[in-house]
């Protein structure tokens, strides 16, 4: 045998193995036969037996058939990245060998399903090969064909020396919902695999694994789950959304759990709908959002505009997935940046976000309803497809850490007192951005102002200029609040005006909220040495491969500083300045082709930065961008 994950050796025995920081297992095989459910039900066991997981899958877009891969990356510290090179490979069928055993160490270890792989024409060099007859026990002694993926397992835990009894707690709880019966049977499909790998393969294994302590609040989640469990904590009470790869899951999760709060969730006829249905919520009130991935965000670019000129909150999550068009629908890309930060018509704010990590996912919602609601506009947040349906051991966010931001209502007693804005006399806030007054056009708004002074509900100015650009909004049915919400240009009355004074103050006003927001923007990522010539900036899932390669780097001497905004627009510059200004060389690595987020730092940042870009379908791995970062190492030193 090949691996062992148990106690740790005694001392002679340290001295004929190696132990491993990690250990990096995948599977291969049809959609459909059972390849993801292995991985997460292994995923759920090596847990239980207290080791860090971190999961990476891909699949394919149709509904059934072609090539599935889950891949499980195993340690007793935390991990950052999905690994690189396989320790283990268990193929399900001829293609699961044939597309990963290239990817397979020159030491690993091959498990295939037996006669299932008949054609073994890669070079094995030091690799091991073990058949295992999975499908032969779930057919033969199980008489249960659908247990093979247990069978599986049982053999995994075997082979990683894990103890029987939590996972089979573990079983219980998993299938007892469907009864008794399939407990039972369950249960005797992992045994079954477990005892045949003791009884067949009872030799010791070549490297080990030390696994850590059973953390009590530690859970294995994705972070499409965790976004929505943010969504709810940020008082989310309505989802509004049209089903599309990768972001149906978190519909699906809401489906289940807004109604709990007294929410609901919409299937909508399409993603035009559902952001209307968005703003119509919003407008009421109600913290609203959807769900959608780069098409679906096309479609709704109209609707964005609506929310910025209304200034109606609106959340917005994008799952980026591979594009253009329908793209590849389940591959991995940060395609959407370009869109999310531009797409629209005319100019209007928007907030755009982008978690760093599965378990900043759920932080990162809720700042994405505290910035929507505080600001009255869209925002953005921008996950991805690896961050989306990864699955990763991490601790239960600490709930008394929410703080939720509320939207600035109208207050009739305090409106009664204000000072309304004269017309033909712009305020200091109705100047250009840049200090200079438009010219009048003849217009004004006499009527407005007349009508204001005679009765008490006129007085309320939805629109009104304020210093951030904030306006105070009202409810419907509030008493002196009544206004027209509306996507035409208007005065601070919710007057139509095409006047050149209104247009050039509404727009200052509006976007006037990216100033206090930039200002306001979540602390981004931070690792490494500030004094370090080379720098890093990443964002969204690249963060956890940049961090992974520091750490590498650090071992080799070579000093690296590390940031990832979690705000990308608008940039927030308090942030970056220092740390692009007191760098010689900064890397920035995106899974996209034009490297959109350098870019979009290089229009306020008038220097050089050194692009790493893949845009194949597949996350960026940590040995990419480290290569690259002792290249500018060797260069510095020359």
């Amino acid at each position: 045998m090949m691996v062992a994950i148990a106690e740790r050796p005694t001392m002679t025995e340290e001295q004929t193995l190696e132990q491993r920081h990690s250990i990096v297992i995948r599977m291969g095989g049809e959609s459909g036969e059972g390849v993801k459910s292995t991985g997460e039900l292994f995923s759920q066991v090596a847990a239980r037996a207290g080791f860090t997981v971190l999961t990476f899958q891909t699949y394919p877009a149709e509904i059934k058939g072609g090539h599935s891969v889950y891949q499980v990356r195993l340690s007793a510290e935390e991990l950052y990245t999905e690994g690189a090179a396989l320790d283990i490979l268990l193929a399900f069928n001829q293609e699961g060998y044939d597309k990963s055993y290239e990817e397979l160490q020159d030491n690993g270890l091959l498990l295939y399903d037996d006669g299932a792989v008949t054609d073994f024409h890669y070079e094995q060099k030091n690799r091991r090969a073990l058949a295992l007859p999975m499908t032969k026990i779930a057919k033969g002694e199980l008489k249960f064909e659908l247990g093979k993926n247990v069978v599986a397992v049982g053999m995994l835990a075997a082979l990683f020396g894990m103890d029987v009894e939590p996972i089979n707690r573990l079983l219980t709880e998993k299938f007892l919902r469907k009864g008794e019966d399939v407990v039972a049977k369950n249960k005797q499909a992992f045994e079954l695999g477990f005892r045949y790998i003791e009884e067949s393969f009872p030799e010791r294994a070549n490297y080990y694994l030390v696994p850590g302590v059973v953390e009590e609040d530690t859970v294995i989640i994705s972070g499409n789950q965790l976004l929505s469990m943010g969504c709810i904590a940020a008082g989310c009470t309505h989802l509004f959304g049209y089903p599309i790869t990768p972001a149906s899951d978190i519909m699906e999760f809401l489906a289940g759990e807004l109604p709990k709060v007294g929410g609901a969730v919409v299937q909508a006829e399409d993603e035009i709908a559902s952001i209307g249905m968005v703003l119509g919520a919003s407008y009421t009130g109600k913290r609203a959002m959807t769900s959608t991935s780069g098409p679906g965000l096309s479609l709704m670019v109209e609707m964005l505009g609506l929310s910025g000129m209304a200034e109606l909150p609106a959340v917005i999550a994008d799952i980026q997935r591979a594009g253009p068009s329908t793209g590849m629908p389940t591959k991995q890309e940060q395609g959407d940046l370009n869109m999310a930060v531009y797409a629209g018509h005319g100019e209007f704010p928007r907030i755009v976000l982008a978690p760093t990590d599965v378990a900043d996912c759920f932080w990162r919602a809720i700042d994405a309803f505290n910035f929507a609601e505080r600001y009255q506009l869209p925002v953005i947040l921008l996950s991805d497809t690896t961050l989306a349906v990864r699955t990763q051991s991490t601790h239960k966010p600490d709930l008394s850490q929410i703080k939720l931001i509320p939207r600035v209502l109208y207050n009739p007693e305090a409106s009664a007192n204000a000072t309304l804005s004269q017309p033909g006399h712009p305020t200091p806030a109705a100047q250009h951005s840049n200090g200079s007054m438009p010219e009048d056009d003849g217009e004004g708004d006499e009527v407005d102002t007349e009508l204001a002074a005679t009765r008490g509900f006129e007085l309320y100015q939805r629109y009104a200029i304020t210093e951030d650009g904030v306006s105070p909004m009202s409810l419907p049915g509030q008493p002196g609040g009544q206004y027209t919400s509306t996507g035409l240009e208007h005065n601070e009355f919710s007057r139509p005006r095409y006047d050149v004074i209104t247009h050039t103050k509404m727009t200052d006003k509006r976007h006037r909220k990216l100033i206090s927001a930039a200002q306001n923007a979540p602390a981004p990522f931070r690792a490494g040495d500030p004094t370090a010539d080379i720098g890093i900036i990443a964002w969204g899932s690249t963060t956890g491969v940049a961090y992974e390669a520091l750490l590498e780097a650090q071992k080799q001497g070579v000093k690296l500083d590390l940031i990832a905004p979690r705000m990308l627009w608008p940039i927030p510059t308090q942030q970056l300045d220092d740390f692009i200004n007191s760098k010689r060389v900064i890397i920035i690595p995106e899974v996209n082709f034009s490297g959109q987020y350098a870019n979009l730092l290089n229009t306020h940042y008038h220097r050089d930065f050194v692009r790493l870009n893949v845009y194949g379908g597949a996350p960026l791995k940590s040995s990419q961008l480290l290569a690259k970062i002792m290249e500018y190492v060797r260069e510095i030193k020359d």
